[in-house]
C-alpha cells in the first residue's frame, strides 16, 4: 500500500476538500481537510479517518496512521504557521 492508494481510499469514502498522505513503509501521515470536521471531537474526527482504512489496517498493509484533521479555515491558519 502506498500514499496514493491510502489517499484514494479516503477520498472515495469521505467528502474532503484536501487530503495529504505521506508514507514511510507501512506508516502513514494523513492531513485531512473538510467542513465535516467542524464541531467534531478529535476522537470522532480520527474515527472518521480510520473507518475507511480499517481493512488495510487489519490485513497489515497499513501498520500505523498519524492523523491531523482541519476545517478549511483552520487549515489556512495552520499552513500560514507552517510557512513561518
Amino acid at each position: 500500500m502506498n500514499a496514493a492508494e491510502v489517499k484514494e481510499l479516503l477520498e472515495q469514502a469521505i467528502s474532503l476538500q484536501e487530503c495529504h498522505v505521506e508514507a514511510e513503509g507501512t506508516h502513514f501521515k494523513v492531513i485531512a481537510v473538510g467542513d465535516l470536521f467542524e464541531g467534531m471531537s478529535r476522537v470522532k474526527a480520527q474515527q472518521t479517518i480510520y473507518q475507511p482504512l480499517s481493512e488495510v489496517i487489519a490485513d497489515g498493509s497499513v501498520h500505523a496512521v498519524t492523523i491531523k484533521t482541519f476545517t478549511p479555515e483552520k487549515w489556512q491558519r495552520e499552513r500560514k504557521l507552517m510557512m513561518l
